[in-house]
């Protein structure tokens, strides 16, 4: 077989094929922004366990 043509594999460039509309840090989702703690979390998340219980308890 003759290898002087087949050439090497192409090296991966490492990077991405396009930029995500709202990646972090850009201008529609700025780092920081939004309340990301754990307290915020359970209490969003009580909320609407009491949405569900009260909704179920309609029915």
């Amino acid at each position: 077989m003759d290898y002087s043509k087949s050439g090497g594999a192409k090296v991966g460039k490492n990077a991405p094929r396009h930029t995500e509309h709202n990646a972090k840090g850009s201008d529609k989702n700025p780092f920081g922004a939004g309340d990301t703690s754990k307290a915020a979390l359970l209490a969003r998340m009580k909320a609407a366990a009491a949405a569900r219980k009260a909704d179920n308890a309609e029915e």
